[in-house]
């Protein structure tokens, strides 16, 4: 017995979403603090500009990608 298509798709959806956000999270923490782009030494800098402005910019795609993929989800259940 397997499981029925529709929650498979269910299921898999939601474990692409998380996994997406754990892998974005940890990229940006990586960058951020380890690397120090997102920290203020005195007073903000280029790099600190540029760190927030990709991390901005990208939060909207993903979140734009992830809305699009649980669109099409939603339509075929």
């Amino acid at each position: 017995m397997g499981m029925e298509d529709d929650t498979q798709l269910f299921l898999v959806t939601i474990m692409q979403t998380v996994s997406l956000l754990i892998l974005w999270l940890l990229i940006n923490i990586f960058v951020g603090l380890y690397l120090k782009f997102g920290l203020f030494d005195d007073s903000p800098s280029l790099k600190n500009f540029l760190y927030y402005a990709v991390f901005i910019t990208g939060c909207f795609f993903l979140f734009k990608h992830i809305k699009k993929k649980w669109n099409k989800v939603s339509g075929q259940l």
